[in-house]
């Protein structure tokens, strides 16, 4: 069976962190989970799902909280014409089938 980051994860959730930058955070249950979630959330990953140079993101790991925390820049700042998800609460849908 394939596993996806969706089926490992605890919390998978997106928010604002300003008007000009995107967090993702993905929580887990077990060092186990955190640990093969941290190796399949990569950079190289990350960019690849979001249309990004690797450049723009940042994979934070914070262990003791078994979590990640990624980062990247908005397309655009939040409320100007054009914005489709002011609070960035549905960015994401991109990680929850990457695979584990």
């Amino acid at each position: 069976m394939n596993s996806t980051l969706q089926d490992i994860a605890r919390i998978i959730r997106s928010k604002n962190a300003g008007p000009t930058q995107l967090t993702i955070d993905v929580l887990f249950t077990d060092d186990g989970r955190f640990q093969t979630g941290l190796a399949a959330l990569t950079v190289e990953a990350v960019a690849t799902r979001y249309g990004r140079a690797e450049g723009e993101v940042a994979v934070i790991a914070y262990p003791p909280a078994l979590a990640v925390k990624i980062v990247m820049n908005r397309l655009c700042i939040a409320g100007l014409p054009g914005d489709r998800d002011v609070y960035c609460a549905q960015q994401h849908g991109p990680l929850l089938g990457l695979p584990v």
